[in-house]
């Protein structure tokens, strides 16, 4: 699945202290040296962190599109079971992690808000809806439904940004996602099916991702709290079906019970270093490699799956192809306008005090 939107971005200069140089407002300069606990470390340059996000990114993106191999490798066991499984390996994980980086604070302090439970909660009933539709799509033969999903996405963010957020539309944000929208309507009318694995994949995501805005916790607290929400459910229905978390259907071969404990790794390692390399890019740069995900998705379902991929599919894809292209496009250009827009204030402000000085 996608990256949750709680994974927050930030500068890939961040606050520290240096033994060198400073830079501006104490941040470390490329090339330069830290001293932490009595010693010298070097701090990778500027070019390296981008090529560092990057690689970290990169990984990310294409673990999310190829889980499905994963699911797939599984599918003797309900759909219902293994996502129970995933819940409690995952909010295990997580929970290993947090404490070995002695994080917990974070969680305490999320309990002492009201809000952010009622966020969390939110949040981990969305992400289990998610994670189910994509579980049983996938063990059903519907791996093309997903990517579709995927792919239209980030426009459905769009919309409910400008919806909820009260943010404006761009021109050519509406003509994408009128184009993205077209593209699901000829499927619906030529192929006569409803894409609902597709749309339901792409709203309770864009949902998600909209709940999480609220909530300022980086990814890990928040991924051990949504899961901690769904464990009480998960946990009787590993009861009520006889199937222990650490156990498999006797029908199940060997390997299954080892497969289904390393759901949490599966699903909480490219969430970790998604924000580990998020935080070293550029936003648009995340935005075109996450395109990695329903293109792994989209090459599995078609191409080593064989799913049906007729004449209305093709047209489809090819019109949600060209909606991304148009709105990646268009966010390239409006994160320029806005570069350029920062440097030219940035101008300003020190031409005045060059002036006044």
């Amino acid at each position: 699945m996608m990256p949750p939107a709680g994974a927050s971005v930030a500068p890939a200069c961040r606050p520290f202290s240096l033994c060198g140089g400073r830079g501006a407002r104490g941040r470390r300069c490329p090339g330069s040296a830290a001293r932490v606990a009595g010693e010298t470390i070097p701090v990778p340059s500027a070019h390296g962190q981008v090529r560092i996000g990057v690689a970290a990114a990169v990984f990310a993106f294409v673990t999310w599109g190829l889980l499905p191999v994963y699911w797939k490798a599984i599918a003797v066991v309900p759909p219902a079971e293994i996502m129970a499984h995933r819940i409690v390996w995952t909010m295990l994980f997580a929970a290993a992690v947090l404490g070995a980086t002695r994080r917990f604070g974070e969680v305490a302090a999320a309990l002492r808000s009201p809000r952010a439970l009622a966020t969390f909660i939110g949040a981990g009933l969305l992400l289990g809806a998610n994670w189910f539709t994509f579980i049983t799509a996938v063990n059903t033969g519907r791996v093309f439904q997903c990517s579709l999903g995927y792919y239209i996405n980030p426009l459905v963010n769009v919309a409910l940004g400008c919806l909820f957020l009260k943010e404006r539309f761009r021109p050519w944000q509406l003509v994408a996602i009128a184009l993205a929208a077209a593209g699901v309507a000829y499927l619906t009318a030529c192929g006569g099916e409803f894409p609902s694995i597709a749309l339901i994949l792409a709203l309770t995501f864009a949902f998600y991702s909209l709940v999480r805005k609220t909530a300022c916790y980086e990814a890990l607290p928040g991924l051990f709290l949504e899961t901690a929400v769904l464990l009480a459910p998960a946990l009787a229905y590993l009861a009520w079906v006889g199937a222990a978390p650490w156990a498999a259907p006797e029908r199940a071969p060997a390997h299954v019970p080892a497969l289904l404990a390393g759901t949490g790794i599966v699903t909480a390692l490219p969430l970790l270093t998604f924000a580990f390399g998020a935080r070293r890019i550029r936003l648009t740069t995340v935005g075109f490699i996450q395109y990695l995900t329903p293109t792994g998705m989209f090459l599995l379902g078609v191409l080593a799956y064989k799913e049906e991929f007729a004449r209305h599919h093709r047209i489809a894809i090819v019109m949600i192809w060209t909606a991304l292209v148009l709105y990646s496009l268009d966010a390239v250009r409006a994160a320029r306008g806005g570069a350029a827009a920062r440097d030219g204030a940035a101008a300003a402000g020190g031409g005045g005090e060059r002036r006044e000085a």
